[in-house]
């Protein structure tokens, strides 16, 4: 039988940081200052990434670029790996991420790539709690979602994938 169902996104706008809270705000700073770490000698496309645990660590990462593209690592996973192996059990509250190009203006905030909504979306489900995700961009606006599914709305499991 054919169903036809709705799924929507719920998100906040901002057109500037003074609207966020300051939590939010410092994250998004951690995220610049991650992004000033990142190896991008082919996009020059810097990005950076910073996670708020729940017993208050922030972590930061930058994406990392190789001759041999496919061995590279965005900024997103490098931080959630990290937070994996070092600080094993603790749950993330927020995860922000900020893009700065050197060779053109991005005025919008950039969302993390299709590899990383999934990794983020499969981080939330282990540890069954909602991630916040805050996209910033250097002309101070904000995207925010409260959880990974407002990315992603239709990912996958291991659970899923088992006959």
């Amino acid at each position: 039988m054919k169903q036809n169902i709705t799924k929507s996104i719920d998100f906040e706008f901002h057109d500037d940081f003074s609207e966020l809270t300051q939590q939010q705000v410092e994250l998004i700073q951690a995220a610049d200052q991650a992004s000033r770490l990142a190896y991008a000698p082919y996009s020059d496309f810097f990005v950076g990434c910073a996670v708020l645990l729940e017993d208050g660590t922030v972590v930061k990462a930058s994406n990392k670029e190789n001759a041999s593209f496919p061995a590279g690592i965005c900024a997103e996973r490098n931080a959630l790996n990290f937070v994996s192996d070092h600080h094993p059990g603790q749950k993330i509250l927020k995860l922000s991420v900020m893009a700065k190009p050197n060779q053109f203006e991005m005025t919008e905030p950039a969302s993390p790539c299709g590899i990383c909504r999934q990794v983020i979306a499969e981080t939330e489900k282990n540890q069954q709690f909602p991630i916040e995700i805050i996209m910033a961009s250097d002309s101070g606006k904000a995207l925010i979602v409260k959880n990974s599914e407002s990315l992603l709305p239709f990912h996958f499991y291991l659970s899923q994938l088992k006959k």
